[in-house]
């Protein structure tokens, strides 16, 4: 297509951090490459307040380039900074519910569940039953540890019963009423209900929460999509017997997922912008894409990718997803999301290990966040 660009491709690291420090050491002493780099989506805030983006607008108007094929959610709430559209979305991810189908129907139920009481009632029969041969069985592992993951699954809670983070105006609302029953609830189903372990706030993270559902100890889990490949891998004890669906929500509210990924963006420094914008519209192309999926078993940025016969037949997940990230929801797009998280993090793990009143956790944190949200006006 462009046979006179030639590009050099850039090995990072695999760890988000240490990869997020190598974009940020050359772009904050305003070097022109990397010309083009992918960002996590947690980064597009910092990156954009920073003025380390080129806007992409006046590109996408003078080729009339067409952005209806992506989850227009993402372009609104992740993608734009200010107004300005600063990134696309190469490889998307949210949130889901994972379950045992052949427990359910064991059990009697037909569907998974809609609400996070539906849930609580399924995973304590499910779990009595189950531990009279598997003491080691649990309804429901989720992410509780003291890290970014923890913030995902927080949002998920939260938004689900109606709550937020920030509101349309950018002000701190984490100690609402709503936010407060939910985090109650997060604490409620290690310690009431214990339907949860009591490692969830200690050492939970994406990969114990796998493969303890994995190796057939649990009913439920939240998890990113990647865990579907590894969950009906020929090793899998699970394999076939895992369905997926949105996570469910508090009775009044809707489901919500938390948006991952990773998005192409342009250095403003860059000398080479238009050759930069060329190769950006050939990794978001249709065909480029369809690689991805068919590949590396990537979730296209592009929406049309989904409802492609041979992606389909190669990766039937891919229907029930697109419904999930329609909806998915991003982290706040703000300049100072780090500090934001690490205050998230620390509270929202004091509330769910017992060791601070929910309520308590969550003031603590709004005064915080606002002392943050203050330095930056």
């Amino acid at each position: 297509e462009n046979p006179n660009i030639k590009v050099d491709l850039l090995l990072q690291p695999m760890d988000t951090e240490t990869r997020m420090q190598t974009l940020v050491t050359p772009l904050s002493s305003k070097e022109s490459t990397p010309d083009v780099f992918l960002m996590d989506v947690a980064w597009i805030g910092q990156f954009a307040a920073s003025n380390w983006l080129a806007p992409l607008d006046d590109f996408v108007s003078k080729d009339n380039y067409d952005l209806s094929v992506f989850f227009k959610k993402t372009l609104d709430l992740a993608d734009r900074y200010k107004g300005k559209l600063c990134a696309l979305p190469v490889y998307i991810d949210a949130g889901l519910l994972y379950y045992r189908k052949d427990l359910l129907s064991k059990y009697g139920y037909n569907a998974p569940p809609a609400t996070w009481d539906d849930l609580v009632k399924m995973a304590q029969k499910v779990q009595e039953g189950e531990r009279k041969s598997n003491p080691n069985f649990w309804g429901y592992v989720w992410q509780g540890k003291q890290y970014e993951g923890l913030v995902c699954d927080f949002l998920e809670f939260i938004v689900s019963n109606g709550g937020n983070i920030l509101d349309q105006d950018g002000n701190p609302v984490i100690n609402s009423q709503n936010n407060v029953q939910a985090v109650t609830f997060m604490r409620d189903l290690i310690h009431k209900y214990k339907i949860s372990p009591p490692n969830t706030y200690t050492e939970m993270t994406e990969e114990p929460v796998r493969t303890t559902f994995q190796s057939g100890n649990a009913l439920f889990e939240r998890n990113w999509p990647y865990a579907w490949g590894l969950h009906n891998a020929d090793d899998s004890p699970v394999k076939g017997k895992v369905g997926i669906a949105p996570l469910p929500h508090f009775a009044g509210g809707e489901s919500a997922a938390t948006l991952g990924g990773w998005h192409i963006g342009m250095n403003i420094y860059s000398k080479n912008q238009d050759a930069a914008w060329q190769f950006i519209k050939f990794v978001e192309s249709f065909d480029t894409e369809k690689g991805f999926a068919m590949n590396l078993g990537w979730n296209p940025g592009r929406q049309d990718v989904y409802s492609d016969p041979d992606v389909i037949a190669k990766a039937p997940y891919l229907k029930d997803l697109r419904t999930v990230f329609i909806g998915a929801v991003p982290r706040p797009v703000v300049p100072y999301y780090t500090k934001l998280s690490e205050v998230i993090q620390k509270y929202v793990n004091a509330a769910i290990a017992g060791t601070m009143d929910p309520k308590t956790a969550l003031d603590k944190a709004q005064d915080e966040v606002k002392a943050i949200i203050a330095q930056y006006k």
